[in-house]
């Protein structure tokens, strides 16, 4: 019988390339990292790593490195550059004040090449709309309840150059899917405690957030439990589903 024809990957992010199809994204979670780490990674099984210093120390030459790491030990079995990285980011979502002091961490992860972003504890609606802002250009299309994009001019060709694609090119894919059809950029929140929850029907409906990921340690906290191998709490359990 003939071999099958070379699977040619149909977007830069496979986590959405997945996603828009209605099939399932298979990631892992490391907590910060360098080149070294990320070559270790570059032929991973996982469709897309999470890359988590809601913790870990906050540096984005590493996280550029880390991802430098996965392009020279690449390309993925799937033939993208790399697996799609998502950063979780160490500053919460607890509201729209915070989340715009901080909206730096957003562009400069982006800027260093990551293909998403995490926000954790996302609290109100107006936070997780800076959230989506700080990750547009201000030629973006406009979007209910969400501003001017605020990412600035020159950090461009950086992000470019870890997607291996020009300047102009990233300008044009580096946007929220599915806001953008076309974007090549993940973004979403964690609603891990009893105050998240409660707004998840506003926070969830915010344009441009693509997934939600729940928190099962923090949410447990939050409602006064430890967070145990024999399961949850019923409490716990209502908050997932």
């Amino acid at each position: 019988a003939a071999s099958p024809a070379p699977y040619t990957p149909k977007r830069i992010n496979k986590a959405i390339e997945l996603l828009e199809k209605g099939q399932p994204v298979y990631y892992f979670q490391i907590k910060g990292g360098g080149y070294e780490e990320g070559k270790s990674h570059a032929q991973t099984w996982a469709d897309s790593i999470g890359y988590n210093v809601e913790q870990a120390p906050f540096n984005a030459g590493e996280l550029r490195a880390f991802i430098q790491g996965l392009i020279d030990g690449g390309p993925t079995p799937s033939g993208h550059r790399t697996p799609a990285v998502l950063v979780t980011l160490p500053v919460g979502g607890i509201d729209e004040a915070i989340m715009r002091a901080n909206y730096w961490m957003v562009e400069q992860v982006l800027a260093a090449g990551a293909h998403g972003v995490l926000l954790v504890h996302a609290r109100t609606e107006g936070a997780v709309q800076a959230f989506v802002q700080a990750a547009r250009y201000p030629r973006a299309p406009k979007a209910p309840g969400i501003g001017e994009g605020l990412r600035g001019s020159g950090g461009q060709g950086l992000a470019a150059a870890m997607w291996g694609i020009s300047s102009n090119e990233y300008i044009q894919k580096a946007d929220p899917w599915p806001l953008n059809p076309n974007g090549e950029i993940l973004l979403g929140f964690k609603p891990e405690d009893q105050h998240a929850l409660k707004a998840i029907d506003q926070t969830i409906a915010v344009p441009g957030i693509g997934m939600i990921e729940w928190g099962p340690a923090d949410m447990s906290m939050s409602f006064g439990f430890t967070r145990s191998p024999g399961g949850y709490p019923q409490e716990i359990t209502t908050a997932r589903n």
